[in-house]
């Protein structure tokens, strides 16, 4: 299914978000945020995203850091060996694949988009290694434009809590895109990426200090703590 469980309003999703937050506080961003807070650089926030898949947040720090001290805009990127982007990034997961992709990336960026990173998904989703979650995360922390990255915890925890009853993160953002109001579109994947990572854990949640445990289903929980 591709649709919520049961009629949630976006008075509702936004209540149990500001929420979260509270709870959170000053919480450590998630990689990428914090990137995306220090640079304000679309092209250097996609780079980033590209190397977070599959990768801690401190590997991905350092490895970004480690690339852009090397070359900073997308001309200088695609002009570096590959084998250079591969040292610079390692070991971030799959770092030669990724290397690869973020050298054609950084081409197609210098030479079709003189330099700037486009600004629809389908211009993002187009450019190798980048999926739908990797362009709406651009767009948001980029831009500020108004699009919902659904990872794995954005996924899991809106099926838990009962917001959407779907099997892939691109049918979540679908479903999502209905119950959050638009403000909330580009907070939710940081506030549930650390409410995941800190309370509701893929195995055994910490249901016993979340800050929501009333208003969610527990959808798929069998173990808890």
């Amino acid at each position: 299914m591709t649709t919520s469980t049961k009629k949630t309003s976006k008075t509702d999703s936004a209540r149990i978000l500001r929420r979260i937050r509270s709870h959170l506080g000053d919480q450590p961003l998630p990689s990428v945020s914090l990137v995306a807070v220090t640079s304000r650089d679309p092209f250097r926030i996609l780079i980033s995203t590209m190397i977070s898949l599959r990768t801690r947040d401190e590997v991905t720090l350092a490895a970004t850091d480690r690339l852009f001290a090397q070359a900073e805009t997308p001309q200088a990127i695609a002009a570096l060996p590959e084998e250079a982007i591969a040292n610079s990034i390692y070991p971030a997961g799959f770092y030669r694949t990724k290397a690869h992709n973020i050298r054609e990336v950084a081409r197609i960026v210098s030479e079709e988009y003189h330099g700037s990173v486009p600004q629809t998904v389908e211009k993002l989703i187009a450019l190798p290694g980048v999926g739908r979650k990797t362009a709406n995360l651009v767009l948001g922390l980029g831009y500020g434009i108004a699009a919902i990255c659904v990872d794995t915890h954005v996924h899991r925890i809106a099926n838990r809590l009962g917001w959407v009853e779907t099997r892939t993160p691109d049918a979540t953002e679908a479903a999502l895109e209905k119950i959050l109001p638009a403000e909330w579109w580009i907070a939710v994947n940081e506030l549930l990426v650390l409410h995941g990572q800190q309370v509701c854990t893929p195995q055994s949640p910490l249901c016993s200090r979340c800050p929501v445990e009333g208003d969610c289903r527990q959808v798929g929980v069998t173990r808890r703590r």
